[in-house]
């Protein structure tokens, strides 16, 4: 049973101040992006019914090359031990393994309803948040299932899940007002981070897409409120952070996190649907 204490409630007006947009990678005439990841000096960028994902240079943000993947990328995830990139289809409920080596190997899966966000734990085993299904999956680079772990009632609408340095996962819920749970491998609540209305940071709106850096402090996209927000997992503490855009950030959906490079990029689900890409981000 989940405790009081396990929900923090969070009133801190501060944002956080973040890195500086140094580029932007545009749309290139193919819509909203679903999800962003990277891989050594690669930047993989997915769009809504585009069937392909596009690979940028991460030094010149030129675009290298083009993927071909389902009907469209809700998630992806690159793993450097496997070397390859996952796509989840949403619509098909299926999986997709992309080598990227020379041999380019291409290999599918079916998975539970819905699936969206995906992630590469540290087993180097894929992570799959079925939306739909309320559900977890693990499955190794080949496909094979590992385990599932279904979700309480109240942990709904699973959008992105990230395993932790403790083996617990840092799950987004896509619902308004939006929550993102900690949950352990037994599918118990561990920690509630929402944060509290009456304060300046308010309700989260249909949080999605998730980072977490190597302090298990973890980046959210508040989607509908159009903004990014950093919990700092230690103190339970929820901040805005002080992206400066003109215009402002439209409805970001793809996130991730390159601390390598102190790189920050959002991906946009409407308006220009951009890549905004962040420099000096330390977290």
């Amino acid at each position: 049973m989940e405790t009081a204490a396990a929900s923090r409630v969070v009133t801190a007006p501060v944002k956080s101040t973040a890195g500086t947009l140094t580029r932007v990678i545009p749309s290139q005439g193919r819509g909203s992006v679903t999800a962003v990841t990277s891989l050594g000096d690669d930047v993989f960028v997915g769009r809504l019914y585009s069937r392909q994902v596009e690979v940028y240079d991460a030094a010149t943000l030129t675009l290298r090359r083009r993927l071909a993947v389902p009907t469209y990328p809700s998630g992806l995830a690159a793993c450097p031990d496997n070397n390859c990139l996952y796509a989840s289809d949403y619509g098909q409920r299926s999986v997709r393994r992309l080598e990227l080596s020379g041999s380019n190997a291409v290999r599918n899966w079916s998975v539970a309803r819905g699936p969206t966000g995906l992630s590469v734990n540290p087993e180097h085993n894929l992570i799959v948040a079925c939306c739909d299904g309320n559900k977890l999956q693990e499955y190794t680079t080949h496909g094979s299932l590992v385990r599932k772990i279904y979700l309480q009632a109240d942990v709904s609408r699973p959008s992105h899940a990230i395993q932790l340095s403790t083996g617990d996962y840092a799950v987004s819920q896509l619902k308004s007002p939006g929550v993102v749970s900690v949950v352990g491998v037994d599918r118990q609540v561990l920690r509630r981070y929402i944060p509290s209305p009456t304060s300046e940071v308010g309700p989260m709106k249909h949080p999605s897409s998730l980072a977490v850096t190597k302090k298990d402090d973890i980046l959210v996209a508040d989607e509908d409120n159009n903004r990014i927000l950093s919990i700092t997992s230690s103190a339970g503490s929820i901040k805005e952070l002080a992206l400066t855009v003109d215009g402002g950030i439209e409805k970001p959906r793809g996130l991730c996190l390159d601390e390598s490079r102190g790189r920050l990029y959002v991906g946009e689900w409407s308006g220009f649907h951009r890549v905004l890409v962040f420099d000096s981000v330390y977290m």
